[in-house]
C-alpha cells in the first residue's frame, strides 16, 4: 500500500486542503494518507479553532486514514523545527513513502538543489544571516535572504533566482533541509497553492479561502454559516457540533487572564529563562503590563511590537509564558534527538492497516493514549499540559476531568 504523508495544521480543514490531500494522492500514486497534524497550539503561536481530536476527525473525514500529532515541542516552532519534527515523525512511521506539500510555484527541483547545498550551513551562509539579524531583520526574512546570497555567491543561479521569501516556499525548503539532514527515504513532491495565497484575509474564490481568511469571519462575525462555501460538508457539521456545545471557536482572548497571570507573577529573569523571550524582550513584557488601556490580547500585541519582535515572535513568546516553555527543554541538542514517540490521534479502516505495519517497521513506540508514559518522555508531558491550558480556554468547558482527557480519550476511529 503506497503511503503519502502531509504535514498540516487543519485550522480548519477546508476546500483547499482537500484539493492538496487530493492531488497529493494522485500525482504520488498514494493509496493512503498519513497526516502529521499540530495539536492544540500552532506555529503562529496561536491555539487552534478546534481541540485536536476535533480537527482530527475533520481530516479523516476529508481522506487521510491516520493523523498522528506533532509534539507541542515542534509545533509551535518557526520554521526550521517545525519541518524538522514533522518530517522526522513521518520517517519514523516506515510506512510512508513519500511527502507532499504545497508551495506558491509547485516547483521542487530549485528547492532540492537549495536544500542539498544549505544542509550544511555553510559558514559563509551562517555569518550572512548573523548580520542580517543583527541588523534587526526578523528571522524569516534574514534566512530567505542570506539563502539566496549565499547561493548568487556559489553561482549557484537556479536555485539562487528562486523566490524563498514566499511564506510556503521557506517552509518548503525547511522541509528538504529536514529530510537531507535526516537522509530520508521518502520521495518528496510539491504541488502549486491555487486561489487563495497564504494568510490572505479576504474571500476572492466562491469556494476557496485560506485558513486565515475563514478564521477571522469566525471570530468576527462570531456566526458559522458564512464558512459553508469554503469547507467540507463534513468539517462543517463538526464545527457546528463543537458551536453547539461552545467548544470552539477557541481564541488567544480565552487565555488572557491565565497569561496576565502568568506575565506578573514572574520577574524579568524568569521570563528570560522561557522560550523566544530574549534581547529585552522581558524587560518590555514587564513595562508594558502598566500602560494597557485593556486586558484583550490584541492590546497587549499592539503594546509589544516594534519593529525587531514580528507578531509571530511575539505569539510564539506568549505562549510560552503560558504553556511554561523553559529554555533548557528546547536547546538545539535536545530538539535535534528528534520525537520520542508517535501519538495517533485518529484512524480509518487504511489506517488501522498501516498501524499494524508500524509495528514492525516504526522505528520509535506507538502510542494510542497518553495514559502511563513512561517518565522519559517529555515532551509528551509538554503535550499533556497542553491539553489541559486549552481545555481552560473552551468557553464551555467546565468539568475537570477535561482537562485530562490526554489520559482518558481513544483515538477517533471511522
Amino acid at each position: 500500500m503506497r503511503t503519502v504523508g502531509l504535514i498540516v495544521e487543519y485550522n480548519p480543514f477546508h476546500n483547499g486542503h482537500q484539493y492538496h490531500l487530493q492531488q497529493s494522492r494522485k500525482i504520488t500514486g498514494a493509496d493512503a494518507v498519513v497526516a502529521v497534524m499540530s495539536g492544540h497550539f500552532l506555529q503562529r503561536g496561536e491555539p487552534a479553532v478546534m481541540d485536536k481530536w476535533a480537527r482530527a476527525e475533520t481530516a479523516l473525514r476529508g481522506g487521510c486514514d491516520l493523523v498522528i500529532e506533532l509534539p507541542a515541542a515542534y509545533a509551535t516552532q518557526a520554521a526550521e523545527w517545525f519541518a524538522y519534527g514533522a518530517v522526522a515523525l513521518l520517517e519514523a512511521t516506515g510506512v510512508v513513502d513519500a511527502f507532499c506539500f504545497g508551495t506558491e510555484s509547485g516547483e521542487l527541483d530549485a528547492m532540492r538543489l537549495a536544500a542539498k547545498t544549505m544542509a550544511a550551513e555553510p559558514p559563509a551562509f551562517r555569518a550572512s544571516l548573523k548580520d542580517k539579524l543583527d541588523a534587526g531583520i526578523a528571522y524569516p526574512s534574514a534566512y530567505s535572504a542570506a539563502t539566496t546570497d549565499y547561493l548568487m555567491s556559489i553561482r549557484e543561479h537556479e536555485a539562487a533566482a528562486f523566490p524563498f521569501d514566499k511564506p510556503n516556499h521557506t517552509l518548503g525548503l525547511h522541509y528538504l533541509l529536514a529530510w537531507e539532514r535526516l537522509g530520508g527515504q521518502m520521495e518528496p513532491y510539491t504541488i502549486r497553492r491555487e486561489k487563495s495565497e497564504y494568510n490572505q484575509t479576504t474571500f476572492t474564490d466562491n469556494a476557496i479561502a485560506s485558513a486565515t481568511a475563514i478564521r477571522k469571519l469566525l471570530f468576527d462575525k462570531r456566526e458559522l454559516t458564512g464558512s459553508k462555501p469554503f469547507v467540507p460538508d463534513t468539517t462543517y457539521r463538526i464545527l457546528e457540533r463543537e458551536w453547539a456545545a461552545e467548544r470552539s471557536p477557541v481564541h488567544w482572548d480565552h487565555f488572557v487572564q491565565t497569561l496576565l497571570h502568568g506575565l506578573v507573577t514572574r520577574t524579568a529573569a524568569q521570563l528570560r529563562e522561557l522560550r523566544e523571550i530574549s534581547e529585552g524582550l522581558e524587560h518590555r513584557m514587564a513595562g508594558v503590563l502598566p500602560t494597557l488601556a485593556d486586558t484583550s490580547f490584541e492590546t497587549l500585541l499592539g503594546a509589544l511590537k516594534t519593529k525587531r519582535y514580528t507578531r509571530t515572535k511575539l505569539q510564539r513568546a506568549l505562549l510560552s509564558v503560558l504553556l511554561n516553555h523553559r529554555k533548557e527543554d528546547f536547546t538545539t541538542d535536545k530538539l535535534a534527538s528528534g520525537v520520542e514517540y508517535i501519538r495517533v490521534l485518529g484512524f480509518t479502516d487504511k489506517g488501522r492497516e498501516l498501524l499494524k505495519r508500524m509495528k514492525k517497521t516504526a522505528s520509535l513506540p506507538v502510542l494510542l493514549s497518553a495514559a502511563r508514559p513512561p517518565a522519559e518522555y517529555r515532551y509528551l508531558q509538554l503535550d499533556t499540559q497542553a491539553t489541559a491550558v486549552y481545555m481552560l480556554g473552551q468557553p464551555g468547558r467546565h468539568a475537570a476531568e477535561a482537562l485530562f482527557r490526554d489520559y482518558t480519550d481513544k483515538p477517533i476511529i471511522l
